[in-house]
């Protein structure tokens, strides 16, 4: 008698499963203090327990177990805000949350693979600051001379390199480059994570996931602390060999509507930084 088929999990069941790790993950770094619950008890795993947040979220304990377990159950836009204020989510946490749960956007995000020539004459037209089109994958799509003095020489790399978390978590001249790399990295990866949740059935968002998660113990143990974060502008320092330090300001350009594709401009925070920038490669 031949055994029944397995059934393979569905992108809706790796999604649910997501959802209920990220539930697990938020519930337990919160104390019963924070939300002003008594300490009583003793506890088996930190955190508050799932009838402590069914109760902040005013649902029934039996519901939330079923969401945090994965269950297929419906949830309605009400009843997760209820759990975001409940857990503390702050606004990527949130936004996660819907996503994670099936509440699909009515106008989705559409990136488009290919840089059109006006964005390569802006990219040009940057030096001598450093500037490339990266997407929410982290790909870079293209870039000026000026970047490669930051990230390395991109040409010379495979297609499937030329990724900012892959170049940080591997080594790499990018890795070397970048001073403040471990602290960036996590937040690369909760920027990558709070991404993925539109993108989790594609076929290049999974292999450079498990790409990853082969390559990079760091990478798996920052996975699995499920932070999610929004892209947003910032500041980073890149020791550049034969320049020096430079003090950068990155900021964001959406190439869309919507969050997708976007330029990022690296400008000088102050004058010394200024003039290295002039010592960065002026030809690809």
């Amino acid at each position: 008698m031949k055994a029944a088929p397995v059934k393979a999990p569905t992108p809706t069941d790796a999604r649910r499963h997501d959802l209920a790790a990220f539930l697990r993950s938020r519930r337990e770094r919160i104390s019963p203090d924070q939300v002003g619950l008594p300490l009583t008890g003793r506890r088996r795993t930190p955190g508050l327990r799932r009838e402590e947040v069914a109760q902040l979220a005013a649902v029934g304990v039996t519901w939330y177990t079923w969401l945090e377990q994965g269950r297929d159950i419906q949830v309605s836009a009400q009843v997760l805000d209820a759990v975001s204020r409940a857990l503390l989510l702050d606004p990527s946490e949130r936004a996660h949350l819907f996503i994670l749960a099936g509440t699909e956007d009515p106008a989705p995000v559409v990136e488009c693979p290919t840089v059109t020539p006006s964005v390569r004459l802006v990219l040009e037209q940057m030096a001598p600051y450093p500037a490339s089109v990266i997407n929410t994958r982290y790909d870079v799509l293209a870039y000026n001379a000026q970047y490669t003095g930051i990230v390395g020489d991109l040409a010379a790399m495979p297609p499937e390199d030329r990724n900012l978390i892959w170049l940080a978590f591997t080594p790499s001249y990018f890795r070397e480059a970048l001073v403040d790399h471990e602290t960036e990295r996590d937040v690369m990866v909760a920027r990558f994570r709070a991404g993925m949740a539109d993108h989790s059935a594609e076929p290049a968002w999974k292999t450079l996931l498990a790409r990853l998660l082969k390559a990079s113990p760091d990478f798996a143990a920052a996975w699995q602390r499920h932070d999610v974060m929004r892209p947003s502008n910032g500041l980073k320092r890149f020791h550049v060999p034969g320049v020096g330090v430079l003090h950068c300001e990155y900021t964001n350009f959406w190439l869309g509507p919507r969050q997708g594709s976007r330029m990022i401009a690296y400008t000088p925070r102050d004058e010394q930084t200024r003039e290295l920038m002039n010592r960065l490669p002026s030809t690809l």
